[in-house]
């Protein structure tokens, strides 16, 4: 009698152990009483109606990434690459992803290849270059609206690479060094242009400044020869005379600064018209 009442409360506490059930921080139980879904079970401590509820599937709500998938697509200008993606979600919902859809992981690998062959199709070759934080928010955007029936979070999407056929990648290239060429050529042409321009200034600013010269010359000899008219006004015969003398010493100054000249030889009429400045200077001074 102690055995039978011994194995019933053996059995009703195996019972009672099999309605306790302990959820780790990262899972999440669906429970099922007689084939159909009655509740999930948080994290922590839950009790279920043993034998007639059962765990029927144990879901990660952590978030997780897809492998890395390359999908070809054509651009807007008939342009073929391959753009490499990832994908990051989380399970919200762990009913819907236990009973709407048999594999999650498929499932949205299918569907973002689908967005992404969609979105790139729309776009020209360039854009998709250049644009990627705007294609990463398109299909984010696409995929959260697709698999939200299936109780999952798309976190975040990332355009990884893009990548071209050798041929458009050499026509590429090509493009570029064209386009290299054009900038230089056109730099340099700027470059020589600004250089004719400064050369115009400078020879403009020359001859604006040799005409000055020449006029502030004209000036000046137009004053001496009118100073010598007086002075022959006034004075007579001794002025021409003393002008006469100066250029003759002028002209001899000249010539015996000049590089080719070794020997000068003064004719006597010119010593005596050296001689007789200082007689002449005199009498200038006397009148």
């Amino acid at each position: 009698m102690s055995y039978l009442l011994l194995s019933i409360v053996i059995f009703l506490l195996l019972i009672a152990l099999m309605g306790i059930k302990i959820v780790p921080q990262s899972q999440v139980y669906v429970i099922e009483q007689f084939g159909k879904y009655v509740k999930t079970l948080g994290a922590g401590l839950n009790f279920v109606t043993p034998i007639l509820n059962r765990v029927a599937a144990r879901v990660s709500i952590l978030e997780r990434q897809l492998e890395p998938q390359q999908i070809s697509v054509i651009t807007k200008d008939n342009v073929e690459i391959q753009l490499t993606t990832a994908v990051f979600f989380r399970v919200t919902d762990a009913a819907k992803s236990v009973y709407r859809i048999t594999d999650i992981n498929e499932a949205v690998m299918t569907t973002v290849t689908s967005i992404v062959r969609s979105t790139g199709g729309q776009m020209e070759f360039d854009d998709v270059q250049a644009k990627r934080e705007y294609i990463n928010d398109r299909i984010k955007d696409s995929l959260t609206e697709a698999c939200g029936v299936w109780g999952i979070e798309i976190t975040r999407t990332e355009i990884l690479d893009v990548q071209v056929d050798p041929a458009t990648r050499s026509a590429m290239q090509q493009q570029l060094n064209a386009e290299r060429e054009r900038r230089a050529a056109v730099t340099k042409a700027e470059g020589d242009r600004q250089a004719q321009q400064l050369k115009a200034d400078a020879e403009l600013y020359t001859a604006q400044k040799q005409a000055e010269a020449r006029r502030v010359l004209a000036e000046a000899e137009a004053f001496a020869t009118t100073t010598v008219g007086r002075a022959i006004q006034e004075n007579g015969q001794p002025a021409v005379d003393f002008e006469i003398l100066k250029q003759q010493i002028h002209g001899i100054s000249e010539l015996a600064q000049s590089p080719n000249a070794k020997l000068i030889v003064i004719p006597s009429d010119i010593t005596r018209t050296l001689g007789s400045l200082t007689v002449l200077m005199e009498a200038l001074k006397q009148k």
